[in-house]
């Protein structure tokens, strides 16, 4: 520790590691910084990031990494006392993928959607199936514009819910 000399030592600020991290581009902190969120839910999304079914990870590898339109995804976010599934801070979008657990939750799942909904996001049904077996066309679906600006209603466009 001799030749240690703190003044030589030049770091990069948090804000441009940031920024370098994420292509030269800073996320939108203030969105995202503003949504509610409950810390003691970071274990358990851990753990959902971790275990992670199949349509969701073959999801996350298409929306990973800005792969998607440039936009920037989160994969179990908390919002609140929820976590969701995918979150999109650019566009205010959350994806849900909705297996055979969901069956059961219908009005569990109604109180969710009102409550993000509330919070002026947009919430996208997509069935575990679908991804599972038309993942080509889930993307093309997620890349029509309307799909990510506007609420759809559940079961609207056929297979997608």
């Amino acid at each position: 520790m001799e030749n240690y000399n703190p003044q030589k030592q030049k770091f990069p600020s948090w804000e441009g590691w940031r920024r370098r991290r994420r292509g030269g581009q800073m996320r939108n902190r203030n969105a995202y910084d503003s949504l509610p969120y409950n810390p003691k839910l970071c274990e358990r999304a851990k753990e959902l990031r971790r275990a992670g079914n199949l349509s969701e990870v073959l999801l996350w590898k298409q929306l990973n990494g800005k792969k998607f339109r440039q936009y920037d995804f989160d994969r179990q976010k908390i919002i609140g006392n929820i976590i969701v599934d995918f979150f999109c801070v650019d566009c205010g979008v959350i994806i849900e993928i909705d297996g055979s657990s969901h069956n059961e939750k219908a009005e569990y799942d109604n109180e969710r959607n009102a409550f993000l909904e509330g919070l002026g996001l947009t919430i996208i049904h997509i069935l575990a199936q679908d991804v599972l077996h038309h993942l080509d066309d889930v993307m093309k679906f997620l890349y029509d514009p309307p799909a990510l600006r506007a609420p759809l209603p559940r079961g609207e466009l056929g297979r997608f819910q």
